[in-house]
């Protein structure tokens, strides 16, 4: 610890990213990153903004992506938010709406900014476990709260919650913000975005990270209604207008409008998750229902920490988590057949000798 550091960063927990190591090439499966290229189009519309441009400040409204969004999901521009990747819009929720005189509450068992931007931002903040199932219920959610916010599917357990059960929700909570963090509902979930227009603390934040390979830009957005998407502006540029770059900004708006490249590989990861779901209950391992770009298993009788370990000698990254109620569980982004098939065969060879 720095003598010079405030006692807020002192104190602060950070969070902590899936390792990108250097050492050696790996399978890596341990940050739910696309396994596919992004769209030829972003590819050749970031090749010609590559140009002189480049020395001007990009637009700070970031108009023609919240166009491209407003287009594909047919809703307002006022009712679109962009930011430097769901994590900095996420970052401005919490400032926004969340630091109210009753407390967040979140799932036990969640993203893990979330405490992160509780702590950062002085909010103060409860969980509701997961039911046995490793599910959010919704109904154990108290309308007493200053916001609720939860990823669903959830992360890093990958279950899923149907429209009904968030629709019923908004109707008995109407006092707070509910924020729906839907990073990863392309791959098997119904948005909640229709339901702004009928809801008007509903918020919901999704990212181009992974459904459309855009990880390495960092683009994310909030829908919402108007008043709302203003409560985040105001946070916005009051720490940085200019949050999203001009390449950010072009290239993002041709992966909105390539929609047949997006729907084709979220049905090629959604394929793989199948196969791998089936490959590894062959194996004697515990999978947890998923609708996102990853899975969450456990053997029957191999500790996660071991299997963790063994599988990064041999090459193969995958996230382990040494969290309560999780620590014996490891978490696997879907990755190409290829990859997917190196994971089996080296589980075998892991498994054979246990």
């Amino acid at each position: 610890m720095s003598k010079y550091w405030s006692e807020l960063i002192r104190w602060l927990a950070p969070y902590v990213p899936g390792e990108q190591p250097k050492d050696r090439k790996y399978v890596k499966l341990n940050t739910n990153e696309n396994p596919y290229p992004p769209s030829p189009a972003v590819l050749e519309v970031i090749r010609k903004h590559t140009g002189q441009d480049l020395r001007l400040y990009p637009d700070p409204n970031g108009d023609i992506l919240k166009t491209a969004i407003s287009d594909y999901f047919q809703v307002g521009k006022d009712n679109v938010f962009v930011g430097n990747g769901s994590d900095e819009v996420l970052a401005f929720a919490f400032l926004a709406f969340f630091k109210q005189a009753k407390p967040l509450l979140y799932p036990d068992i969640t993203y893990s900014f979330f405490p992160v931007y509780s702590n950062f931002f002085g909010i103060e903040a409860a969980t509701v476990p997961l039911n046995s199932d490793f599910q959010i219920d919704l109904a154990d959610y108290p309308t007493d709260n200053g916001g609720i916010i939860f990823p669903n599917p959830n992360a890093p357990t990958g279950r899923l919650l149907h429209l009904e059960p968030i629709e019923a929700l908004l109707q008995r909570n109407n006092a707070s913000v509910v924020l729906v963090d839907e990073a990863y509902i392309d791959f098997g979930g119904a948005s909640c975005i229709p339901l702004i227009n009928q809801y008007p603390n509903l918020l919901v934040t999704q990212t181009l990270s992974k459904s459309r390979s855009l990880a390495g830009l960092r683009i994310g957005y909030a829908i919402g209604p108007a008043e709302l998407i203003e409560g985040l502006e105001r946070a916005k540029n009051c720490f940085n207008s200019y949050t999203l770059d001009r390449l950010a900004l072009v290239a993002g708006t041709a992966a909105m409008y390539d929609r047949d490249y997006f729907e084709n590989t979220c049905r090629a990861i959604m394929a793989t998750r199948e196969w791998v779901v089936r490959e590894l209950e062959q194996l004697d391992f515990e999978v947890v229902p998923s609708a996102a770009n990853f899975i969450f298993i456990r053997h029957r009788n191999c500790q996660a920490e071991e299997l963790f370990s063994e599988l990064r000698q041999r090459g193969v990254l995958v996230r382990y988590f040494k969290l309560p109620r999780i620590d014996n569980y490891l978490r696997v982004t879907i990755g190409t057949d290829g990859e997917m098939q190196e994971l089996i065969r080296q589980l075998q060879v892991i498994l054979s000798v246990h």
